[in-house]
């Protein structure tokens, strides 16, 4: 009998991509577009596993509703955890399995295209002249070479994106708990303590997950360390930044330029169109109003690559679980 899981918060590309990859499965698949929470777990009832992505809130009461509909594993289609009550799911015997690297080119490339945008303004740049504006004035950017980026947390993603901006000649600054990359090390990076880096990174990019010691890990101390004027991207997670004390650094000058396509309350926004209703959160709306930011809606994974290596590992994972073998998985 052919597992049967549920896709919660799905959209075409997910259909496409788990489709694709499923024939070699042959799990039975049913795509819900609804979010997962406590009032939404009925439509679990019977699928012994369930998809969330990130966004879906995986909580003490959702997980005991899921379970009491036969739930017996979660397989995240995502790297990030911190959606998910681990401390229920493991008191309820639910696995969760995650997705632990997809494709960290994409991320990588994504941060990449953020600090190119907001150094050379092609935002602002483009918007001009389809207005008939080709003046210069207020584009000016500076040079990459030579300048130093900070990277904040060295996983796979961090060495990637690590060693596309060593390429580009910057000196790079590197800070992580953990070991040293060497791939980093090899193309000159240095390891630093973290007020280090943030006073004397040109460019500050977040490649760190969303734990207790880095919740709020960027707030209005942080930002005051940081260099004067300098750039902060983040395609991490949301929490990584305290959203309320970028507004006054940006104000001030302290900050220069922003890049998110994370942001702490992303929930309820990102991944649907909004288009036709007033925006309520007051600090996005601020943000968005800064000609030095630019916001993308969680879109760094967002290539074929990445799709695809998303609906392999994870259904992979619920084979193995299946075959009582389980892998990718999160411990409470």
């Amino acid at each position: 009998m052919p597992t049967r899981m549920i896709v919660f918060s799905s959209r075409q590309y997910d259909v496409e991509s788990f489709n694709e990859v499923n024939a070699q499965y042959g799990v039975e698949l049913d795509f819900q577009e609804s979010h997962l929470d406590a009032e939404t777990a009925v439509l679990a009832r019977g699928f012994e596993t369930v998809c969330p992505f990130v966004n879906d809130c995986v909580d003490m009461a959702t997980l005991e509703k899921l379970y009491l509909g036969g739930t017996r594993l979660v397989a995240l289609r995502s790297a990030g955890f911190n959606h998910v009550d681990l401390p229920t799911a493991k008191r309820l015997g639910i696995t969760v399995a995650r997705v632990p690297a997809y494709s960290p080119h994409a991320v990588a490339e994504h941060a990449v295209g953020m600090i190119l945008t907001l150094n050379r303004r092609f935002h602002r740049a483009v918007a001009r002249t389809r207005e008939g504006d080709f003046s210069l004035n207020g584009l000016l950017g500076f040079d990459l070479y030579g300048k130093t980026v900070g990277v904040i947390g060295t996983g796979v993603i961090g060495r990637v994106f690590g060693c596309i901006m060593a390429g580009f000649g910057m000196n790079v600054l590197a800070y992580d708990p953990g070991t040293p990359a060497d791939d980093l090390l090899a193309r000159g990076a240095r390891y630093v303590p973290l007020d280090t880096l943030l006073a004397e990174s040109d460019v500050v990019s977040l490649h760190c997950p969303l734990l207790p010691a880095t919740y709020h890990l960027i707030d209005e101390r942080a930002l005051g360390k940081m260099k004067r004027g300098a750039m902060l991207i983040n395609t991490g997670r949301g929490g990584l930044v305290e959203s309320n004390a970028l507004i006054g650094a940006l104000k001030s000058g302290q900050l220069g330029h922003l890049g998110l396509d994370v942001y702490e309350e992303e929930g309820g926004l990102f991944f649907e169109d909004h288009s036709n209703r007033l925006l309520q959160d007051d600090v996005l709306a601020r943000l968005l109003m800064f000609p030095n930011v630019i916001i993308t809606s969680h879109q760094a994974f967002f290539t074929r690559e990445a799709l695809l290596e998303i609906a392999t590992t994870t259904l992979g994972n619920v084979k193995a679980w299946k075959d009582g073998a389980p892998t990718n998985v999160v411990d409470g």
